[in-house]
């Protein structure tokens, strides 16, 4: 049996790779596509403050994905190094996207910034405009697929378990590709991201607007920012309610933690806005209700049920004592493959495998599993409901807040007075950490709430594990954090230099806080 601390500590280690990670992620999704807005104004208009914005914001977004791809890296290495039966297990399924993400990452999006960099003086301006384009498709595609991943992990359609094999194979690469929670959450994770380079750009740009520099430049940025970000904000929330929808039919144990929903209401429920979850009681304390609008969320009717979690334990309890069989059939199986009795039973009970296999963690023989065995492993399938449900508030709450502010900021530039209205200027720079804090909140929300599965249903997290050391662990632990850390000081330090100079940093002569170019000979 693996040792829990053994679970803890590689999750532990792969959440804190992957949270450093998706502090760069979502800052290169949105960036690159104000870069071709502001592009291809340029192209358009041959306005060289055009230019200018591209080239200055893009070198914001160069030093951001070069520190975002040395974090991602690691993230997938550690699928083999402390995730080997996991790999084992799914390879054959999970491999193809994420062969195909690295594709996207390290060749055609590498090689297009590349000729972001250095083609300025060595394209037309057409032709450099498409090479932006052609990087902003390549990031995103990127995203495409490791997100095709992550969302057969949450709903794993499209493959089969075999027997002669003992693996999960896939069976159709097109249900794995256009799966519903996949594609949710990509179009939902992106847009995000684009909220995210907007409240980047408007955020510095009223930092210089505030110092009455670089008038021209920061109004342009400003506008751009703030009619981008409205319009992802807007899509975030929709999308964010589809992927609600989704995660309703697909994760009911999510969606019942994420809304504290104890016992099953008549339909439509009613949505806790606040509540003060009493996990040992199994109840709410106290809550705020807003009639129907859970229902309509969860269902998009007003006559579907969404189960509580009182009525989600009671099932998965017959779930795992059905699988108990499953695993038992499984077992005689591997002994004996032309075991026609065990391959019937397995067949009977193969939905429940995943459940039996929960018991693992308290039992190496699932047969011998007593009564309060079970209670523990039918507790064990519901996530710690009180962060979820302050996290997925808190984030919820972060996006209505910069909706609130790209409307606020989008109808000032209509007015065409947003530059002398020093409140908004302030509140667009203190909104700066906003978008990071909700996209890592996001990320808890999907990957806590998918435990105690790696493959939501399959695969047990503590059966995944590789067979390492504590020991080692906790010194690759500490490495990676120390290494990370100082990624980000060396990110956050050269972001804030060159915000800091501003479009000066060009050399053009054309800016604040830059000497003019010496007169030619």
């Amino acid at each position: 049996m693996i040792s829990e601390q053994l679970v803890d500590l590689s999750r532990l280690q792969f959440a804190a790779t992957a949270l450093y990670h998706f502090l760069f992620v979502p800052l290169t999704l949105g960036l690159v596509w104000l870069l071709v807005i502001m592009e291809s104004v340029y192209v358009m208009t041959g306005q060289v403050v055009w230019k200018d914005m591209t080239r200055f914001w893009g070198k914001l977004f160069g030093i951001n994905f070069a520190l975002g791809v040395t974090t991602g890296i690691t993230l997938e290495f550690q699928f083999g190094t402390n995730w080997a039966y996991y790999s084992h297990y799914v390879g054959d399924i999970f491999g193809a996207p994420l062969a195909l993400e690295g594709l996207m990452a390290f060749f055609l999006e590498s090689t297009f910034i590349g000729l972001f960099f250095f083609g300025w003086d060595r394209l037309s301006r057409p032709k450099h405009l498409l090479v932006t384009l052609l990087m902003a498709i390549g990031s995103n595609l990127s995203a495409l697929w490791i997100l095709i991943a992550n969302g057969w992990m949450q709903n794993p359609v499209g493959a089969a378990f075999n027997v002669q094999t003992m693996r999960m194979e896939m069976t159709d690469f097109w249900a794995i590709a256009f799966n519903p929670d996949a594609q949710d959450k990509f179009v939902h994770t992106v847009s995000a991201g684009y909220v995210t380079g907007s409240v980047f750009v408007l955020a510095i740009s009223s930092g210089y607007l505030l110092r009455r520099r670089d008038m021209a430049f920061a109004q342009r940025s400003f506008r751009v920012a703030a009619a981008f970000g409205l319009a992802s904000a807007l899509s975030v929330i929709v999308l964010g309610d589809e992927s609600g929808y989704t995660v309703g039919a697909a994760q009911q144990t999510k969606m019942a933690a994420i809304e504290a929903m104890w016992q099953t209401e008549p339909p439509p429920a009613s949505f806790n806005l606040v509540a003060w979850p009493d996990e040992a009681a199994q109840k709410n304390d106290w809550a705020i209700q807003i009639p129907w609008v859970m229902g309509l969320i969860g269902t998009r009717s007003v006559t579907k049920t969404i189960p509580g979690i009182l009525e989600i334990k009671a099932r998965n309890r017959e779930r795992i004592r059905h699988g108990i069989v499953a695993v038992q059939a499984l077992e005689a199986l591997r002994a004996h493959r032309d075991d026609a009795q065990a391959r019937a039973a397995f067949e009977a009970s193969q939905a429940d495998l995943g459940f039996g296999l929960l018991l693992k963690k308290y039992v190496a023989d699932v047969s011998q599993a007593t009564p309060e065995m079970i209670e523990r492993a039918v507790d064990d399938t519901v996530p710690h409901v009180t962060p979820m449900f302050w996290s997925f508030r808190i984030m919820v709450g972060l996006g209505f807040l910069m909706l609130a502010l790209f409307a606020t900021a989008f109808w000032a530039t209509l007015k065409r007075d947003w530059s002398r209205r020093r409140w908004l200027l302030k509140w667009a720079l203190w909104m700066l950490p906003a978008p990071w804090i909700a996209a890592e909140l996001g990320w808890f929300v999907a990957e806590y709430g998918r435990q105690p599965w790696t493959i939501y249903g399959v695969l047990p997290t503590h059966l995944s594990v590789s067979t390492l050391g504590v020991g080692n662990l906790y010194g690759s632990l500490a490495g990676f954090v120390g290494f990370y850390t100082a990624l980000l000081v060396v990110e956050v330090f050269l972001m804030r230099k060159y915000a800091r100079l501003g479009p000066g940093s060009l050399g053009t002569g054309r800016y604040a806080n830059e000497p003019a170019p010496p007169a030619a000979a």
